[in-house]
C-alpha cells in the first residue's frame, strides 16, 4: 500500500512520511540564535521551515540575515530547505539564487501560476495545503506544476493528509494513488535511501 507523503506538518500522526526538520522560523528571527539549532541538525533532513514574511515578524533586515544564516547552513551540510514565505516571493527567490541547495521547497504555497513558473524553472518544489487549494489563484497554480515538482501537505491544519490528496486529486482530475506515487517518487529524489520502499515510516518534524 502506498503512504502518503506529508512534506510539512505541525501535527505529526505517525501515519505518513512525515519530513524531520529544524529552523528558525522567520517570526523568531529577532529571539532565537543559530547557536541553538546546531545541535538538532544531525537528526533532520531538512532546514525549515525558514524564509521571509512581509507581514508579520520582526524587521525585514533581521529576517533576512537569519535566513542568510541558515541557507549558508543548508549548503554546508547539504540540506534541503523548507521555505515560509508571505508577500516575500520576489526577494526570496533573490536570496535562493546564490546558494546551491540540495532543495528548495516552498511549503503552503499560495501565489500565482506566474509565480509557481518562475519556481518551478530554478528546479524547486512547489507544496500545497488545503489552504492553498481554497485559492482559485493557487489552485491555478497547482494545475500548472509539474507533478515532478509537487508536494501536499498539513502544515497546522486538522484537516487529515487524505483528504488533502483526494481534493488535490479532483481539482487535477487525477487519482489519489497517482498523487501518492507522484509525491513518494519526488520524496525519493531529494531524501534518497531515508524513503520508504513499501510502507509507510514514522518520521516526525523537529519544527
Amino acid at each position: 500500500m502506498l503512504p502518503y507523503v506529508d512534506i510539512h506538518t505541525h501535527r505529526p500522526t505517525r501515519h505518513a512520511v512525515e519530513l524531520r526538520t529544524a529552523g528558525i522560523h522567520p517570526w523568531d528571527a529577532a529571539t532565537e540564535r543559530i547557536e541553538a539549532l546546531l545541535p538538532a541538525l544531525a537528526e533532520v533532513q531538512a532546514i525549515g521551515e525558514i524564509g521571509l514574511d512581509n507581514l508579520r515578524g520582526p524587521a525585514a533586515d533581521v529576517q533576512l540575515a537569519v535566513l542568510r544564516e541558515q541557507l549558508r547552513l543548508a549548503c554546508e551540510r547539504d540540506l534541503a530547505v523548507v521555505l515560509h514565505c508571505v508577500k516575500a516571493f520576489e526577494p526570496l527567490m533573490r536570496e535562493l539564487r546564490a546558494y546551491p541547495l540540495r532543495a528548495v521547497i516552498f511549503h503552503g504555497f499560495v501565489g500565482s501560476e506566474q509565480q509557481a513558473r518562475q519556481a518551478v524553472a530554478r528546479g524547486y518544489y512547489l507544496s500545497y495545503g488545503i489552504r492553498s487549494l481554497r485559492s482559485a489563484r493557487t489552485v491555478r497554480a497547482l494545475c500548472a506544476t509539474p507533478h515532478e515538482r509537487l508536494f501536499l501537505e498539513t502544515d497546522d491544519d486538522p484537516t487529515p493528509i487524505e483528504e488533502v490528496y483526494a481534493r488535490a486529486a479532483a481539482l487535477l482530475g487525477t487519482e489519489v494513488e497517482t498523487l501518492q506515487q507522484t509525491t513518494l517518487d519526488n520524496y525519493r529524489r531529494i531524501f534518497g535511501a531515508s524513503a520508504p520502499k513499501t510502507k509507510q515510516t514514522h518520521d516526525t518534524p523537529m519544527a
